[in-house]
């Protein structure tokens, strides 16, 4: 039999170290595991919650600064907010900056274990998450569903997954002359930044910037909607209270309401190192010019009239999925998403069959209140719009469009639900044979109206792509590899989707566009790294043996030292610390080609 002691003692302690590690591997701790916390919901999503329902459907009140909140679909009142005065941002910057210092020292597992917390708090509460983003937005569950929660937790996902690679430091390359260097950018977290968020997405666009900000070790003052004032306090409690939960301060999160004329107090203020800012075009020339005062850098992202191109060589096979994404493109959220599908714009092949596949879905879809449902009544299709301000306005369009040819299929005007006649409804519109000289075509609508447009080659298509001032996103269906990769190239928007519609933000690629919609990117690597400070770094290769020098004067050369040395010693100025000549002899020189 073999004794212990005839083994190789290399080879046991080789089994005790493995056997060791993998003791720690299957019992250790995990230091980034999700804390579990709490947020109690607002009482008027519980089930059996009736509000007042309002006569004067208005944020102001009369005789106060409140902002009044109430239900889009419903007309009921869901409180008063008070909102945020110049003082008040003041505070909230201090107590950010002050938390932000300790907030910058911690460690990407810090970060991450803040992120894992907050995702699990998603999942578990996605169902009141939204709902409260229904009840304050007027949309239904389905698009709560898709355009609050489902991007939310994609957005948690990659960050965790690959956000401390997006933030690490990375090596850039050099050239012969300072091959003695070398070179990195770094990801620094800028201090205390802000996000001005829209309306229509209340929990995403709020949640969002907090994400990116926090990871990138920043604190974020983030200032919702007035349209959306109720649930922001809630949304950005599930932030605060992560992080809470996760042992560190909740004033890294600060959360601001306040009028548009308030709004600028924030947005030039000296304290404030970057701003997202999500809205609308007249608002961002207001926000930029704010933000001009401190020099502070903003990304604008702002709407768009995303086209749809159809081209003729749709397969059958993919015509019927194809008409349900170009609906879900132009009526998701009641037509109220910056990336939603303005224009479908169809080759004759196609064309005429759209029409006739669409015309009966859209004229059978079915407005309401998915909160305020009967169970004879629960087959609810679209949501409500944020407000009834732009309704004049939208009829206004069509009834032009229809002066100049274009064909009302159905829908068209204001929609007065018989159950919820408060309620901010638009009826599901198809508008046919529209031309790109129609303003319907031209200007956003942020509405339920599905305009299909006609072309006759690929050419035109992308020309009527092209025609807009706006240039966010963009989508192309066929099955022409060729034609589908020339749309792609030509047309000008800062994301597309081939054969689908918005699945570029589902894998958090650069989420942003180019002309008239903004500049700047949110989302993935880019929106990650533009809440930081790109530090360019260069530092000694080798500082044992070759450094910088300022070259001696060219009248004093070494002994020996041709003019050719001597340019050359001007030309890189470098120390060279160690012994031999050119000529390799050991001769105790110290400075061969500088001084």
């Amino acid at each position: 039999m073999e004794r212990l002691q005839d083994y190789n003692p290399l080879l046991l302690y080789a089994v005790g170290v493995a056997t060791l590690c993998l003791f720690y591997f299957l019992f250790r701790g995990d230091s980034e595991k999700a804390v579990p916390y709490n947020v109690a919901p607002p009482e008027q999503v519980m089930s059996g919650w009736k509000g007042e329902v309002l006569q004067d459907l208005s944020m102001k009140v009369s005789g106060s600064s409140s902002i009044q909140c109430y239900a889009p679909a419903t007309g009921e009142s869901l409180g008063r907010v008070n909102p945020s005065t110049t003082s008040s941002i003041d505070r909230a910057i201090a107590k950010a900056a002050d938390a932000q210092i300790q907030w910058a020292q911690t460690t990407f597992a810090e970060r991450r274990k803040v992120l894992k917390t907050m995702l699990r708090f998603v999942l578990e509460n996605q169902e009141t998450i939204a709902r409260v983003a229904c009840l304050d937005s007027g949309k239904t569950m389905v698009d709560a569903s898709l355009g609050e929660i489902l991007v939310t937790v994609e957005k948690l996902r990659w960050v965790i997954a690959h956000g401390e690679d997006s933030l690490r430091n990375e090596s850039r390359p050099g050239n012969l002359l300072m091959a003695y260097k070398w070179h990195e950018v770094m990801w620094q977290p800028l201090g205390v930044v802000a996000a001005c968020v829209s309306w229509n997405y209340p929990f995403h666009n709020l949640i969002s910037p907090v994400i990116a900000s926090i990871f990138a070790g920043n604190a974020i003052i983030v200032k919702g909607s007035e349209n959306t004032a109720w649930s922001s306090s809630y949304f950005a409690s599930i932030a605060t209270s992560a992080l809470v939960a996760c042992g560190h301060s909740s004033d890294i999160v600060q959360s601001v309401v306040c009028w548009p004329s308030v709004a600028e107090y924030l947005t030039s203020h000296p304290g404030i190192a970057h701003i997202t800012f999500i809205g609308s075009r007249p608002v961002a020339h207001h926000v930029c010019a704010s933000a001009s005062k401190a020099l502070t850098p903003v990304c604008v992202e702002l709407g768009g009239k995303d086209p749809a191109i159809v081209l003729d060589d749709l397969s059958n096979s993919d015509f019927h999925r194809v008409s349900s994404i170009l609906m879900r493109g132009v009526f998701q959220s009641a037509g109220q998403n910056c990336i939603g599908i303005e224009r479908i714009i169809a080759l004759p092949n196609v064309y005429n069959r759209l029409i006739e596949q669409l015309t009966p879905r859209i004229t059978a879809l079915r407005p309401g209140s998915i909160l305020n449902t009967s169970p004879d009544d629960a087959s609810i299709d679209i949501g409500a719009c944020i407000s009834d301000a732009g309704f004049s306005r939208l009829e206004s369009l069509i009834a032009d469009a229809v002066a100049q040819g274009a064909r009302l299929i159905c829908g068209g005007k204001r929609y007065v639900h018989p159950q919820h006649p408060k309620g901010h409804f638009f009826a599901p519109t198809f508008l046919v044979d529209v031309t790109a000289s129609m303003k319907i075509a031209q200007e956003e609508l942020f509405a339920p109206v599905f305009t299909l447009m006609r072309t006759s080659s690929v050419d035109e298509a992308i020309a009527i792509a092209n025609s807009t001032p706006y240039a966010l996103g963009a989508s192309v269906y066929g099955s022409s590899n060729h034609d589908l990769e020339r749309v792609v190239r030509e047309v000008h928007a800062g994301m597309v989707a081939v054969n689908d519609f918005a699945v570029t933000y589902m894998v958090q690629l650069p989420f942003g566009g180019v002309k008239g919609s903004g500049y700047g990117r949110f989302a993935g690597q880019e929106g990650l790294r533009s809440v930081c400070n790109q530090k360019a770094v260069t530092r000694d290769r080798w500082p044992w043996l070759a450094k910088t020098s300022i070259p001696g004067p060219m009248d004093l050369p070494l002994k020996g030292e041709g003019a050719g040395q001597r340019a050359w010693k001007m030309a890189c100025g470098v120390v060279w610390v160690g012994y031999g000549d050119l000529r390799g002899k050991v001769t105790g020189v110290k400075n061969l080609i500088g001084l």
